[in-house]
């Protein structure tokens, strides 16, 4: 069992930036694929960005130019740098996990079993 815990989300104006955090607890020894997802009112959880056990990232075409994913492993905490955020990015974004052996990073929210509870942002324009 792992445990996923978000932070970081905050209301900014269009242009801003966020860093949002995600801290990995319990059993985290394996071989443990991360990502992060969002997810508006009414529209289904959309992957953003993922990274696997070797550092390898994918990263959604419509955030690339804008959106980092990279990680501590001292301390066990992947990381979202959001830059230049737009109102559409708007969401509530979920860290998620899965211990898999996948030949790529994936952002489909059904591959991964554990997630977190999610931390809120607002970008107003």
């Amino acid at each position: 069992q792992i445990l996923l815990e978000e932070s970081g989300g905050g209301s900014v104006q269009a242009g801003g930036s966020l860093r949002l955090a995600c801290v990995a607890s319990g059993y985290t020894t394996g071989h443990y694929y991360y990502a992060w997802f969002r997810q508006q009112p009414g529209n289904e959880r959309e992957g953003v960005a993922a990274m696997a056990p070797d550092g390898t990232t994918a990263v959604a075409d419509s955030v690339k130019d804008r959106f980092t994913i990279f990680k501590d492993t001292t301390q066990n905490t992947l990381y979202l740098q959001l830059n230049d955020l737009q109102p559409e990015d708007t969401a509530l974004y979920f860290c998620a996990s899965a211990l898999a052996w996948w030949l790529r990073p994936k952002l489909s929210a059904s591959d991964y079993r554990f997630w977190g509870q999610g931390t809120q942002v607002t970008v107003s324009s």
